[in-house]
């Protein structure tokens, strides 16, 4: 018999702070230095057997909290947030497949722990202009936020099961080991004949997952493009600082070129410049990636028609772009048929979950862009969902260093992706991830222009960190069950 989570037992929260090489520009803010979230999650099954799993996640505060408050005010929120949700694991009394519990805290527990938007108890104290100081409380943490922080508890439990059956976590996935079809979580589209009765996660994941993975480059909007915007102030640690280097370094095909949203001349130079240089170095493919700035549809698609018009080599090099618009899908319901009519349009920042994807369905996107920090339930959820529907899925990057990045490739050879896989840690605190890639040395290097997934093995997500020797900090959280 599969084993069925029984209780949680025990979860230690531990924080690493990471600082940047150079700066990574997000919208209008700029990264340079993140904590990352690291949750040991032990479960046992009603026989006592007990296993320890891991997640992390990067607490990204400016692509998930964007916002003209100061940053320490958000960062110090999400860190609270996240020792609240170890409280919150530790209590939950559910019994079943990770998947199965994920889903039942992502819906029914996390609403009800106050500190975010979307809280559903009595409302939290807002904070007025006359109350609100350097020291005071921000306001509630976006829903997004709020899934970026448990996402770290979730995947921890995802891994502590596949630890307790002994199996990859993929391997899981089939009515062998869930109880409940998709039918229990996902609606199909109105319009669609599409049902989930019957039907389980593996049936929309690949039996036989890619080996090696496309890599795709992020070109931030501060990043140097070649040796003439060198100033002698960039770092020298060995690893190439302009575009050209990188591409002949790592042998890239794939370049993400983040784009400003709010200066089309800018952003039309930005595409060309990249274009060009793409075209000189055998770069196959481009995507333009918008950073949620853009009000209106006809602010890219003139961008892309003059491209089409003037530089026709680098449009046809555009494989998607990524969302143009405001990530609160619901609040802004924009139409933008026309722009996917030109090449396909992947949500990001808006694809909170499976109905959020039915929603940019209903209004003309085309893909859905998925990442593990907004929980690996959902993005297992999402991309049954989207698969179903005929969408087309990429899974991107949130510049993830050390054990954070192993779930998230694993997820883009599972799914099946239009190309690849993001994967930009390497660019941005590339000694982060030192004692990891020691293990793992093909997926914190970029060769021939892929990443290699042949070293994750063994049961959950197959980190190997028992020869991982990283010294971790001393626990934020650490709690044991009564």
């Amino acid at each position: 018999m599969p084993p069925r989570l029984h209780r949680i037992t025990g979860v230690r929260l531990y924080f690493i702070p990471i600082r940047t090489r150079v700066p990574l520009k997000f919208g209008s803010e700029t990264l340079t230095s993140v904590t990352c979230a690291r949750v040991a999650l032990r479960v046992a099954d009603a026989q006592g057997n007990q296993a320890e799993g891991w997640g992390e996640t990067p607490l990204s505060v400016q692509w998930v909290w964007p916002s003209p408050l100061p940053y320490e005010p958000r960062h110090s929120a999400l860190k609270s947030f996240c020792e609240r949700l170890a409280g919150a694991w530790l209590g939950f009394e559910q019994a079943g497949h990770p998947l199965e519990l994920g889903h039942h805290f992502q819906e029914h527990i996390l609403p009800g722990l106050p500190g975010h938007e979307r809280y559903s108890g009595a409302p939290l104290p807002a904070a007025t202009s006359s109350t609100r100081s350097e020291a005071s409380v921000p306001p509630p943490l976006p829903w997004l936020a709020a899934l970026v922080c448990n996402s770290a508890f979730d995947i921890a439990l995802h891994d502590a099961y596949g630890r307790l059956a002994g199996r990859p976590i993929y391997q899981t996935y089939g009515p062998e080991f869930l109880s409940q079809d998709l039918g229990r979580f996902l609606e199909p589209a109105g319009d669609a004949s599409v049902s989930f009765r019957g039907r389980y996660p593996a049936d929309y994941l690949s039996a036989e997952p890619a080996q090696s993975l496309r890599a795709w480059h992020l070109v931030g909007g501060l990043d140097l493009l070649d040796h003439g915007e060198l100033t002698g102030t960039e770092p020298n640690d060995g690893h190439p600082v302009v575009l050209t280097d990188w591409i002949e370094r790592d042998g890239l095909k794939c370049l993400k070129v983040k784009l400003r949203g709010n200066d089309d001349a800018w952003d039309y130079d930005r595409l060309v410049r990249v274009g060009q240089i793409a075209s000189e170095q055998k770069v196959e493919w481009l995507s333009a990636d918008f950073n949620c700035t853009v009000r209106e549809p006809v602010y890219v698609n003139e961008i892309l028609d003059r491209l089409r018009a003037e530089q026709p080599r680098i449009y046809d090099r555009i494989l998607y772009v990524e969302q143009p618009f405001s990530y609160d899908l619901e609040a802004n319901r924009i139409e933008v048929h026309s722009v996917s009519a030109r090449k396909p349009l992947f949500l990001d920042e808006s694809a909170h979950d499976w109905r959020m994807v039915r929603l940019g369905r209903e209004l003309g996107w085309t893909g859905v862009a998925l990442k593990t920090c907004k929980t690996q339930t959902g993005a297992i959820l999402s991309a049954c969902w989207a698969k179903a529907h005929g969408l087309n899925l990429m899974v991107q990057d949130l510049t993830n260093p050390m054990l954070a990045q192993i779930p998230h490739v694993l997820l883009a050879a599972h799914v099946g992706t239009i190309m690849g896989v993001e994967t930009n840690a390497m660019q941005f605190y590339p000694a982060a991830s030192a004692p990891e890639e020691k293990v793992h040395p093909g997926l914190y290097q970029r060769r021939q222009g892929s990443v290699d997934l042949s070293t994750i093995r063994g049961p959950g997500f197959g980190y190997q960190l028992e020869q991982i020797h990283r010294e971790l900090p001393r626990p934020a959280i650490d709690l044991e069950a009564r």
